[in-house]
């Protein structure tokens, strides 16, 4: 019955539909017609949604990019006490002395340093940060072993201040040290005999957390610390006084306004009052207490004063508190003797490395070699925090991810920080005296392993794009030395990729000592080797095969004569006068043939496939490619391609008819003659020596021969101090490049550029070909030239410098230059 009623009612509604069917078709096709429309619509707005979804995540995955590191699996796995050896020393390179450990939030002790009755108004004349403004006649590590004890010499007016380290491993927290600072007379002068000097010694946490600190009295009566850090343990700091007596002692316990701001700190709680013997006495105020006489926060900051009579010497005593069982306290006696074997040690093994005296080197030239040597080694620096980054994708800058960095530093006083085309230079030398504490500075970078500590840190610091900040601005005291429109890395721009240079240096001089455990490092470091050799050779490619072009010009500027290229590293060296996207750039040309180089030797070291990096050197390499783009037949020299006039001139604007304010009208550029897509040959100096310096040209060229010629020329490179950046017959040679921008690589003397060419004069000399006597001449002469300059300079103003004149070899730019010019090592030593 079910089934019948189903069907009756199947059949009624059958009929009905057959009955109305005649009526109702036109409306059933307008709705299957609207119905079909509104699909229609729904898929094309589902597209949208999906397209502009995809977009979105796509624009958002490309923003995150600028600061996604390049892997997790990182290059430096610890920077900390897995490495005793290295765990605490002079890493505060910007301050005239400090001590601190490899750990990212370390404890901070330093020294601080006033005559009292020099002191002016607001604490000028208190030293602290290595500052050029301080006008101190020398300052700089006389030797520095960089893993045991260092020793430095500072001239403040007629006084000598000796700072020392010495550390002594033991214990889980990276062991003991003592610093001793001692202060004397440069020369007898009855105007300065009873002056007193006051000593600041302070600790300071980077960190507070469940650390602390708090001011102690021990048996030497002098205030000290005592104190407790995740990354320490519990320690003791006490201070004891070697020779000499103290007059007044005084301390301070407070917070800090900042780590940037220590020196402000003291300033602000200097205190006047009267001894016992109702002498006026600047003094430090003690526990900073709030109004309810307590404490509003535990210390942070305390910093010990100690005045006495010159000469005055003292001892700060750092002792772990798992340390365990010590034979004796590394003070007075005990020191002075153990630092003298150390310094005994030292020259031993300075005569071992570079044998300067069996090239026939007296005492004072190997003094200002580990002079040189020391300044570099003692201003390897230990940073921690997140640069500033940016990406065409980022309306704004982005913080990049916090990360540690071990690394040279180019100045103590005007760049105590990393800066990535240095450091490859620095590793020269560094690997060349401990080729352990290089590899360890890399792995910063790329992060490797125990060894090769500085590349390894440097290469940490790379993207996910294969690209790596150029300056590296890393926790509060950096920051402070920077101004802010430097502050910002741009993901486009590059820096010359030296690092390549120290690698090729190591596969050359030291590839039989490329232990197992090196060969490890490497194998980890190949990958992001790889990966930086890939974005140079896609960012920074030019318009035409096997050209390439440096990012970072500005093409709008009317207030600079030349634009700048910051990221070549070679700054205002005249370029094209109009950027475009087709300009062409044989210096860097000649860094990725090199990379390419490199990049062959490792994989063939390593057992990998680089048959790509071999024919990419040999490409960029062949002699005939390279001149067709960048070789001019007209001046027989290689240079750069671009839309260039050299009609170009600064001039200040006229005023307008209702202002007579000429003066406060900027200088701007005005072009007097059209430019026009052309090689930029000018204009000759460093840039157009490049494939020499870097050797790619062949022995037996021609355009060797007119090399080495303009070499010696003393119109154009040539002079009795090393050779010119830009040669007097250039259009711009020693012009500035805007009203506020005097010259800097416009003539001036570079060390860098001066140790690749006598790097490069050893080779041709030594190589098989017509031109091997003469790059032997002027290698004996140039090398001579440059060794004699920076020595008579060094011991006439107490520095290295960050470059010299042209005209009388003086040193210029900022002081002291502790980086690439202390190359000048491996110079006296020919170790190329």
């Amino acid at each position: 019955m079910a089934r019948q009623r189903r069907t009756q009612v199947e059949n009624k509604v059958d009929k009905g539909t057959n009955s109305s069917s005649s009526n109702g078709s036109n409306t059933a096709k307008q709705i299957k017609n609207k119905s079909g429309l509104l699909s229609y619509w729904k898929i094309i707005i589902g597209c949208t949604c999906l397209t502009v979804a995809i977009s979105v995540g796509y624009m958002g995955y490309l923003e995150t990019r600028v600061n996604t590191p390049y892997d997790d699996r990182k290059m430096v796995v610890s920077s900390g006490v897995d490495k005793p050896e290295r765990f605490w020393g002079s890493y505060r390179p910007g301050t005239y002395f400090g001590l601190k450990s490899r750990d990212p939030h370390s404890l901070l002790t330093g020294l601080m340093w006033y005559f009292p009755r020099r002191l002016k108004p607001g604490g000028d004349g208190i030293r602290h940060w290595c500052e050029q403004g301080d006008g101190l006649e020398k300052y700089g590590w006389l030797q520095h072993d960089g893993s045991t004890f260092g020793i430095q010499e500072i001239q403040d007016g007629p006084f000598i201040i000796t700072t020392s380290f010495i550390k002594r491993l033991g214990g889980l927290h990276g062991g003991d040290w003592t610093a001793r600072v001692s202060v004397d007379y440069k020369f007898d002068d009855p105007s300065i005999i009873d002056e007193e000097v006051s000593l600041l010694w302070y600790t300071a946490l980077e960190d507070e957390g469940k650390n602390y600190i708090k001011p102690s009295n021990f048996a030497s009566k002098l205030t000290g610390v005592r104190g407790e850090t995740s990354g320490l343990g519990e320690f003791s700091i006490k201070l004891f006084n070697y020779t000499g007596s103290v007059n007044h002692e005084s301390y301070l316990s407070t917070s800090y306004l900042g780590l940037d701001l220590l020196k402000e700190t003291v300033i602000s709680s200097l205190r006047l009052m009267q001894d016992k013997k109702k002498q006026k006495r600047i003094v430090l105020a003690g526990d900073i207490l709030g109004q309810d006489g307590t404490m509003k926060k535990p210390p942070n900051f305390i910093a010990t004063q100690i005045t006495a009579t010159v000469p005055f010497s003292m001892d700060v005593v750092f002792e772990s508190g798992s340390f365990g069982t010590r034979q004796n306290t590394l003070v007075g006696d005990i020191y002075t003797n153990t630092l003298n074997w150390h310094s005994s040690r030292f020259a031993q093994r300075f005569d071992d490395t570079f044998d300067l005296k069996a090239k026939g080197y007296g005492p004072k030239e190997i003094s200002f070699a580990q002079a040189a040597l020391s300044n570099m080694i003692g201003g390897i620096g230990y940073f921690y925090g997140a640069s500033r980054v940016q990406s065409v994708y980022t309306k704004d800058p982005v913080p990049y991810w916090k990360a540690p960095l071990y690394t040279a530093v180019p100045s103590r006083s005007f760049f105590p920080r990393g800066f990535l085309w240095d450091e490859g230079f620095h590793g020269l030398l560094i690997g060349a005296w401990d080729l352990d504490v290089e590899f360890d500075i890399l792995c910063h970078w790329f992060d490797l392993d125990v060894e090769f500590d500085i590349l390894c840190h440097w290469f940490d610091l790379m993207n996910v794009e294969g690209w790596i900040p150029r300056e590296q601005i890393l926790g509060v005291e950096a920051l402070a030395k920077v101004p802010q429109e430097f502050v910002t890395q741009k993901n486009t721009n590059a820096n010359p990729p030296t690092f390549f240079l120290t690698l090729q240096y190591i596969l050359r001089k030291y590839e039989d000592q490329l232990t197992e455990s090196r060969l490890t490092i490497l194998e980890r470091l190949y990958p992001r080797l790889q990966a930086w050799f890939t974005w140079f050779n896609t960012t920074q490619k030019g318009s035409l095969p096997s050209s390439y072009r440096w990012r970072g010009r500005d093409a709008h500027t009317n207030r600079e004569l030349n634009p700048k290229t910051l990221t070549s590293g070679l700054d205002d060296y005249p370029r094209a006068s109009h950027p475009t996207e087709d300009e062409m750039h044989i210096d860097l040309r000649c860094w990725i043939a090199i990379a390419a180089e490199v990049m062959s030797k490792l994989a063939d070291l390593l057992g990998r496939d680089g048959y790509k990096y071999e024919q990419t050197s040999e490409y960029l390499s062949d002699n005939e490619i390279m001149n067709k783009l960048h070789w001019s037949d007209y001046t027989q020299q290689y240079a750069d391609y671009g839309f260039h006039t050299d009609s170009v001139e600064l001039k200040r604007p006229k005023p307008s008819p209702r202002s007579q304010q000429a003066q406060n009208l900027e200088m701007v550029r005005v072009t007097l003659k059209d430019p026009e897509y052309r090689l930029v040959d000018s204009t000759f100096g460093y840039v157009s020596l490049f494939p020499f310096f870097l050797q790619l040209i062949k022995p037996d060229s021609p355009k060797l021969k007119k090399i080495l010629d303009d070499i010696e020329n003393p119109n154009l490179l040539w002079t009795n101090y090393g050779l010119r950046s830009l040669s007097k017959t250039s259009p711009l040679y020693m012009k500035r490049n805007s009203e506020h921008d005097p010259p800097y690589w416009r003539g001036q003397i570079w060390m860098n550029m001066n140790f690749l060419a006598i790097r490069a004069l050893y080779y041709y000399a030594n190589a098989s070909g017509p031109y091997s006597a003469q790059s032997s001449k002027i290698y004996r002469k140039l090398r001579q030239n440059v060794i004699d300059n920076l020595m008579t300079q060094y011991y006439k103003t107490g520095y290295l410098w960050e470059q010299y004149s042209d005209k009388t070899g003086e040193g210029s730019g900022c002081r002291p230059f502790n980086g690439w010019t202390a190359l000048v090592v491996l110079i006296m030593g020919e170790h190329y």
